[in-house]
């Protein structure tokens, strides 16, 4: 598949882009005009959030990793005016170390700052035939890499029923995941899945007309289950925070933009978990080497204003999180040591 076009073909916004700035900056600001400061963008896509801190910071080092080969043709013209401050790469999030190296830093340590934004692009949505949206009837594709082997329509026409309501459930909590699953192995039997538009039909039929009218279009939640699924994101997040808080310096600080709880749920816990103390809860002092790693910058998950909202509506179901680690990483004592 052949990708071509600008950001702003697509109206590409970066989402909470100023607020984005706010929290990373201090990670970054050390440095005159960002010199010898590195920033990760892990999903740089079209290459908004990375413009933004580039323009800010215009002697910043900014490693930018993307699975989709279209959106890093798109960062490269974007980004273009940095010269060889930028590096792209083509990776998943979940190689953000690797890609690190192949960036020419060295890990864990050297990074400043690292940023997520996760789910799908506007500029994927916007390409009609990546199969992405239910409001266009296109190949029932799905891929945020194109040269990946699995796709939705693969999904739909050759696993089980139980696969499929699995699949529903978990990454759509989908309640009538059975229901449709049934639906989709009545009729591939005569009529195997190719396009979006035959989902959509089915799904119109498949969900109870009371259920249809409230939250939000009925193919929703099973358009989501079903690229979650195609591109493992779930579980490349789950490898990829932890991979990514590992790189950071101490005072260093890692963002993630995440839209749908599932995804918020992962992040929620992982920055829990680096953020808590490991010296047990019925000692009256802090355990040398086993304080908190992290802190918390936000409270809570921050949601974007109505003012962004109506900007830029794909903002509404946002949640930003963000840590800054406060000491370097505990080492495992060795039996013997002292």
């Amino acid at each position: 598949m052949t990708d071509t076009g600008s950001a702003a073909d697509f109206g590409h916004l970066p989402v909470l882009a100023e607020r984005c700035l706010q929290l990373l900056t201090p990670a970054l600001a050390d440095h005159p005009e960002g010199r010898g400061a590195v920033l990760v963008d892990a999903t740089v896509g079209a290459g908004g959030h990375a413009e933004a801190f580039l323009t800010a910071l215009p002697q910043l080092r900014l490693i930018g990793l993307d699975r989709d080969p279209g959106a890093l043709r798109i960062a490269k013209d974007r980004l273009a005016p940095w010269g060889p401050q930028v590096s792209l790469v083509h990776a998943r999030y979940d190689g953000i170390a690797e890609a690190v190296r192949r960036g020419g830093l060295a890990a864990p340590g050297s990074v400043h700052a690292v940023l997520f934004d996760l789910g799908v692009s506007s500029m994927q949505l916007d390409r009609v035939q990546r199969g992405f949206s239910y409001a266009h009837d296109a190949p029932l594709d799905m891929r945020m890499d194109p040269g990946l082997p699995l796709t939705a329509a693969d999904i739909l026409n050759d696993y089980e029923r139980d696969e499929i309501a699995d699949i529903l459930h978990r990454y759509g909590e989908e309640k009538f995941a059975r229901r449709i699953a049934d639906r989709i192995v009545r009729q591939r039997k005569t009529t195997p899945f190719h396009t979006s538009g035959q989902l959509v039909e089915l799904l119109y039929d498949a969900i109870p007309a009371p259920a249809r009218r409230t939250g939000g279009h009925p193919a929703k939640r099973t358009f989501q289950a079903l690229r979650i699924a195609v591109n493992d994101e779930l579980e490349v997040l789950r490898r990829a925070l932890p991979a990514a808080l590992n790189l950071l310096a101490v005072a260093g600080r890692c963002a993630v933009l995440a839209y749908q709880s599932l995804e918020d749920r992962i992040v929620k816990q992982v920055f829990a978990a680096a953020s808590a103390s490991r010296t047990p809860l019925d000692l009256p002092v802090e355990l040398p080497g086993h304080g908190a790693e992290f802190r918390s910058l936000t409270r809570g998950a921050e949601r974007a204003g109505a003012a962004e909202i109506d900007h830029n509506p794909r903002s509404a179901a946002v949640r930003l999180r963000a840590v800054q680690r406060i000491a370097p990483p505990h080492q495992v004592m060795r039996r013997g040591e002292q």
